[in-house]
């Protein structure tokens, strides 16, 4: 997550609310938790930043039936959530439509400023962006660390995925390269502090 104290802004993407759930209609069980933890994760920064406004980079429900599988009590939460603040909810490659019943507004991206938040990384102005759930694997020590990260050029910023049943994807991988250029870094955050690598020099898995 990113909070922007001079806009009084929290800003989170991936949250892929209902991951479990769409497995689990598939077949495949895994714990039905998820939902609640990520909303438990996000309600602390809420309450430790007390935001004005809330941006969901998109992909913020695993898929587009997925407010509909919202239990009564994490529907409610994520409402009382919202109560006296502006919410912004990005759509992204799960969620492209409007979801019902979950308040907020949609849009597929928000400008403030000279910043442009979406989901993926388009051209031009300075761009906050999701989707890619970076991670960086760095040596510390002799030993192998592998963390979420945040991936950041002079043009663009990736988030990490937020949501608690969500894994990394390396940002030594070509498709990072692409889009970020061949100079860009990995910010890696420990208890206390963040620790920065130039992606070059950063570990492939």
């Amino acid at each position: 997550m990113l909070y922007w104290p001079d806009e009084r802004t929290l800003i989170v993407s991936d949250l892929h609310f209902e991951k479990a759930s769409f497995f689990a209609s598939r077949g495949v069980m895994l714990p039905p938790y998820d939902t609640a933890a990520t909303l438990d994760a996000l309600a602390r920064l809420i309450v430790l930043y007390e935001p004005s406004r809330v941006i969901a980079l998109g992909d913020s429900f695993h898929d587009s039936a997925g407010g509909a599988r919202l239990s009564p009590e994490n529907r409610a939460f994520l409402l009382s959530l919202q109560a006296g603040r502006e919410w912004i909810w990005i759509t992204g490659n799960h969620d492209p439509e409007r979801i019902e019943q979950i308040g907020g507004e949609f849009c597929e991206n928000f400008s403030r400023g000279d910043v442009v938040f979406r989901h993926q990384p388009g051209d031009g102005a300075f761009e906050i962006v999701g989707h890619f759930h970076p991670a960086a694997r760095v040596s510390v020590r002799g030993r192998s660390l592998r963390r979420r990260c945040f991936a950041s050029s002079d043009r663009k910023l990736v988030l990490p995925a937020f949501g608690s049943l969500t894994g990394g994807f390396n940002i030594r991988d070509v498709v990072f390269s692409t889009f970020m250029g061949g100079d860009f870094f990995a910010h890696m955050l420990a208890t206390e502090q963040v620790f920065s690598f130039s992606a070059a020099n950063c570990l492939p898995d």
